[in-house]
């Protein structure tokens, strides 16, 4: 019904899915290795073995966060910043050069070719050092679950 000729607004669409959870992630990630896969024949082989090793290693991120209720939030963050940002912009920068310069020296040493290989490989470093840390905390986490069982359920010596 129309109050003072203005229509009723419409029923608000259902939003969207956060782009934060492991489903939503993991659906970027097998995109981002399609565009990887896309790409291979503009990118140097190393440059595409790494990029691939790295999208490894975000699966396995996803795996250690994906029945968790409570997801580790660098994680999380870490796993977010490498499919929508990091890994996309060093591909996308590299494959945006002219392919005729890609094995021209640069003034700094090396060649555009061997940037992006470097800067992949300190893509896999930072996403493997995540992949330690949560496994890590996880290792933590059991520890101090046992440590509370123990005292919580072992008897002490104050018992009689």
């Amino acid at each position: 019904m129309a109050w003072f000729g203005r229509r009723p607004e419409p029923a608000t669409a259902p939003t969207a899915p956060p782009r934060d959870t492991p489903e939503s992630l993991r659906a970027g990630l097998e995109e981002l290795v399609a565009r990887i896969d896309r790409a291979s024949g503009r990118l140097p082989v190393p440059a595409v073995v790494t990029a691939r090793d790295v999208t490894d290693v975000v699966g396995e991120l996803l795996e250690s966060i994906a029945d968790d209720p409570v997801p580790d939030l660098q994680v999380v963050l870490s796993v977010r910043g490498i499919v929508y940002d990091y890994l996309p912009t060093t591909l996308e920068r590299y494959l945006a050069l002219d392919p005729d310069t890609v094995h021209r020296p640069l003034p700094q040493g090396g060649t555009s070719a061997t940037l992006v290989v470097e800067q992949l490989g300190a893509l896999w470093e930072a996403a493997s050092d995540v992949l330690h840390a949560s496994r890590d905390r996880d290792a933590d986490a059991l520890i101090t679950q046992g440590n509370f069982l123990r005292t919580k359920f072992t008897r002490s010596d104050l018992d009689l």
